[in-house]
């Protein structure tokens, strides 16, 4: 994800997905825990690593059930019937498996994995805040992409807790919720400009 910045109004007024439906489309903005983050536009090289990870993904889950989507989309946490759900989040690359999540506005619950690129100044948010929202949420696999590092932090729901794996940048690293995908990681952090 690109870089993010929580603002949080002064009268403490906790944001949701109502108001989240009342902004700008082409805005880059979450909410979690009702606080709002505005998130930067992303770098040359993140968009080259979010593209491959999601052209990996894409070629592999043709004719299959389960769906890959990339940022911008909306994935709902913990959604409400009443849209006052204060978490919303708008993940690099998610894939959806249960097609009863999606509806025209993204996805309504837990995806099975999330997938977020780090940006320089977005460490803290995806390693920390998110980690834990997508914990509590129970996304089943979730990837830490870096791409400074060159390295994925793989975190595998199991028994309520993430179990963590790191893979560097020459690894073909198993997709867990997608048995027989691995993703290429020399494809990934291989940045060709031109």
């Amino acid at each position: 994800m690109a870089s993010a910045a929580l603002v949080q109004r002064p009268d403490a007024y906790s944001y949701t997905y109502t108001d989240y439906l009342g902004w700008n489309e082409d805005a880059r903005i979450e909410i979690i825990g009702g606080a709002v983050s505005m998130m930067a536009a992303p770098s040359t090289i993140h968009q080259w690593v979010v593209g491959e990870l999601f052209g990996q993904l894409r070629d592999f889950l043709k004719k299959k059930p389960c769906r890959v989507f990339v940022a911008p989309f909306a994935v709902r946490l913990f959604p409400q019937a009443n849209l006052r759900d204060d978490t919303v989040v708008e993940p690099d690359i998610v894939v959806v498996c249960d097609r009863s999540k999606l509806d025209e506005r993204g996805c309504n619950g837990a995806p099975n994995l999330i997938m977020e690129v780090l940006s320089p100044s977005n460490h803290e948010y995806d390693e920390q805040v998110k980690f834990w929202q997508y914990l509590s949420a129970g996304v089943q696999e979730y990837w830490i992409v870096d791409p400074q590092k060159k390295v994925v932090q793989v975190n595998i729901l199991e028994r309520g807790y993430y179990h963590t794996t790191m893979y560097d940048e020459h690894a073909q690293v198993p997709v867990t919720v997608l048995p027989g995908c691995f993703i290429t990681l020399t494809d990934v952090f291989t940045f060709s400009p031109v």
